[in-house]
């Protein structure tokens, strides 16, 4: 049996967060859809679920038709069954990450980030399936007490630490 990879960017609109994950239902589409709105006041998404059997479509759902088509075009990009793509707007992936591992359907979490992705998809006879992923660049040198300084002030300017 052949196997090839290739290496896909994900089309994720700036300054959105996407999460790429793998399911093994399609009830996963409506299940994560329900725990999104449940989370967040305000939040919008585009959510894109590859169907791996029977007629294999893309699933879809969402509040916001610009985030469920940029999901889409990144479900179509990589084309591996039983993955989903989260693009969120309004919220980041800290708000909604651990309600989204606890789906029962859901398997793996690839990633959560607003930085470019790409994704490596092996690719056999039978179809194509996510091998990793590669979030943002590689690090450039070591935090310095100024960075630490920098890092601390932005956790508690988001509101994610106290004074």
């Amino acid at each position: 049996m052949a196997l090839s990879f290739e290496v896909v960017s994900l089309p994720v609109p700036q300054d959105k967060n996407v999460i790429v994950g793998q399911a093994h239902f399609i009830k996963t589409v409506e299940d994560i859809g329900e725990i999104l709105a449940a989370s967040v006041p305000g939040i919008q998404y585009g959510l894109a679920f590859n169907e791996a059997s029977g007629p294999c479509l893309i699933r879809t759902e969402g509040n916001d038709e610009t985030l469920v088509q940029a999901a889409v075009a990144c479900a179509q990009a990589v084309g591996a069954g039983h993955t989903f793509y989260l693009i969120l707007g309004n919220a980041y992936p800290i708000n909604v990450l651990d309600r989204i591992k606890a789906c029962p359907e859901v398997c793996r979490i690839f990633c959560a980030t607003a930085n470019p992705v790409q994704v490596v998809v092996g690719v056999t006879e039978q179809g194509r399936g996510i091998m990793g992923v590669i979030d943002g660049s590689s690090p450039k040198g070591v935090e310095e007490a100024h960075h630490k300084k920098e890092r601390k002030e932005l956790l508690r300017r988001f509101g994610y630490k106290f004074a």
